[in-house]
């Protein structure tokens, strides 16, 4: 299967995963382990691009050098058939151009770009940072709006005077206010991928063309149902899907997404390993309450030897506060 030539009205296809790191136990990058797990992502879950470097795989706690090695890995593994969108956002304008360069340079389909976080920029601000990075790489551009993390959203008009930019193509959704997506997408032709997974579907219903998710790790094939179902005019087998999928769309997030998704992942005996500090590991309490959401979404987590061991490893870590 080769990479088919993208949609101009959903350049990224319907489905994308924010994919995990993997690392080894010692918390040294996993190369292997992410190649295997991109392959799978694409192969077995249908995913038709993988966000590498976003915030889901512990950017913050990366090297320049290992975020390299890393989006080499998986476009070395799946970028003839997948979209491959380099995380390359920071809060620092030109770090970012730089992150941006190096992905193009490194070979990636594309960028996704999160509003600079904590030092909160004006308005004006955020429309220099983003066309200056759309200025100084020739990669497409997906905004990443996520107020709750950054402390600033992208305001309408301001998404307005972005989508005038050739390169800035898409905005991957995560502000949680379906009335101002809705005037996104009346007033531009930016295509918009739902940052939060238990808001997908009503995100379609107001133009959004896909999703940028978590539980996509285990649930992407059910998801991508879920959005071609609704385009189809499928709209209660639509609904159906999403109720379905409504306790891993929540149940991921009961703590840090990335924390819970490698140890769903773990538990299927699939690459994810430990995160990074200041992240640690969940408790055995957490670890059981993810197994039952996944099993109320009609997944069973692992066997139960695998469990056992992830979970005494799980409590290790958390009470000691470092990784093993």
């Amino acid at each position: 299967m080769t990479r088919s030539a993208p949609d101009p009205r959903r350049p990224f296809g319907r489905l994308v995963t924010a994919m995990v790191t993997p690392f080894h136990p010692d918390g040294s990058l996993d190369l292997d382990g992410a190649a295997r797990l991109a392959t799978y992502l694409v192969d077995e879950q249908d995913n038709d691009g993988l966000v590498v470097n976003g915030t889901t795989g512990e950017s913050a706690t990366t090297t320049d050098a290992e975020k390299d090695a890393l989006l080499r890995a998986v476009l070395e593994a799946v970028g003839d058939r997948a979209q491959i969108i380099a995380g390359v956002g920071t809060n620092d304008t030109r770090h970012t151009v730089e992150l941006a360069r190096a992905a193009e340079k490194a070979g990636a389909h594309a960028a996704l770009v999160v509003t600079p976080y904590y030092n909160k920029p004006p308005q004006s601000g955020l429309i220099y940072h983003f066309t200056t990075v759309a200025d100084q790489c020739g990669l497409p551009i997906m905004v990443y709006d996520i107020p709750g993390r950054t402390g600033v959203p992208i305001e309408t008009e301001t998404m307005v005077r972005l989508a005038e930019h050739e390169r800035i193509v898409a905005v991957k959704d995560a502000k949680g206010d379906i009335v101002q997506t809705a005037w996104v997408t009346r007033r531009t032709d930016l295509a918009v991928y739902s940052g939060d997974d238990k808001l997908t579907l009503p995100l379609l219903a107001v133009g959004a063309v896909g999703v940028v998710g978590v539980p996509t790790h285990l649930f992407g094939r059910r998801t991508k149902e879920m959005i071609t179902a609704y385009e189809a005019g499928e709209v209660a087998r639509a609904l159906e899907l999403h109720h379905e999928l409504l306790p891993v769309f929540e149940g991921f997030f009961r703590t840090q997404g990335v924390i819970l998704t490698k140890a769903a992942l773990m538990l299927q005996d699939l690459p994810a390993g430990p995160v990074r500090p200041p992240l640690c590991e969940v408790g055995p309490a957490e670890i059981a309450r993810l197994r039952e959401d996944c099993a109320a979404a009609g997944l069973t987590l692992g066997d139960a030897v695998r469990a056992a061991a992830i979970e005494a490893h799980a409590l290790t870590t958390h009470n000691l506060g470092v990784d093993q």
